[in-house]
């Protein structure tokens, strides 16, 4: 069976993807940081209205992912948070300073978390070994890891993302993320992957009459008049590709 996980930050997005057959959210704030801590009004809102199940990113501040005493002091308070909010899962990744994975502050992360599920982000992606991180991960327990196997796209990390799920076997779901879209699905679960990640958005225009000129609230390349959105039918096209390789998936049960 097959999982189609949907990267969303923000409630519109969040009900899109579940009336588009999300079997599961990855919720976050700041994507276009890479995705950091929602806030709780929003875990709440997100709970209350999907039925897929619903995993919180745990990410302070943008940047890399060697975090502070002070960082993970915070990290530690968003999962026990997230925890009463009853979310399904947490989504976190740590490193040291030499690019591996931080064993120690992980496991702290997630004997905090349980019995929530977690998920090892795309942090895996920038560790120095592949296959050394996904052995530590094993060895702490953690359930799914999200990769585009070291490369900017899933595509171009197909091969040791093949690689990945068979060191793997059933000790852990290697999840593929990275321009993961309908049209290369399965392509990419040719890999021999369960679990696939998207963050299939649209630009929506701003319905503002006025717009303030030659203002930038934050990053120049930022346009504050234009956001981007999960629409269902995108899902459910991703979600449609993934079924027609396998015609007895269902989101019932899945973890």
């Amino acid at each position: 069976m097959r999982l189609l996980e949907i990267c969303v930050d923000s409630l519109d997005s969040a009900l899109a993807a579940d009336a588009g057959g999300a079997d599961r959210l990855e919720l976050c704030s700041g994507l276009p940081e890479g995705g950091l801590t929602p806030s709780l009004a929003l875990i709440r809102a997100v709970r209350s209205q999907v039925k897929a199940k619903l995993h919180v990113m745990i990410r302070p501040r943008g940047g890399d992912f060697l975090y502070s005493d002070g960082e993970l002091a915070v990290m530690l308070e968003d999962i026990r948070m997230a925890r009463e909010m009853k979310a399904d899962g947490v989504v976190f990744g740590l490193l040291t300073e030499s690019g591996t994975v931080d064993r120690e502050r992980t496991r702290e992360l997630v004997e905090l978390a349980r019995p929530m599920r977690v998920t090892f982000h795309r942090a895996f992606d920038l560790t120095r070994d592949l296959t050394e991180a996904l052995d530590v991960l094993i060895s702490l327990g953690i359930e799914h890891v999200l990769t585009s196997g070291g490369e900017p796209t899933a595509l171009l990390g197909k091969e040791r993302i093949r690689n990945l799920v068979r060191l793997a076997g059933r000790q852990i779901e290697v999840m593929v993320g990275g321009g993961v879209r309908a049209d290369n699905v399965a392509e990419l679960a040719q890999t021999g992957a369960r679990e696939f990640h998207s963050a299939v958005r649209r630009p929506v225009a701003s319905r503002m009459q006025y717009r303030a000129p030659s203002m930038h609230l934050g990053a120049s390349a930022i346009d504050e008049y234009v956001r981007h959105v999960v629409h269902a039918d995108d899902v459910r096209l991703l979600k449609r590709s993934l079924d027609d390789l396998d015609p007895a998936a269902t989101r019932q049960d899945l973890p």
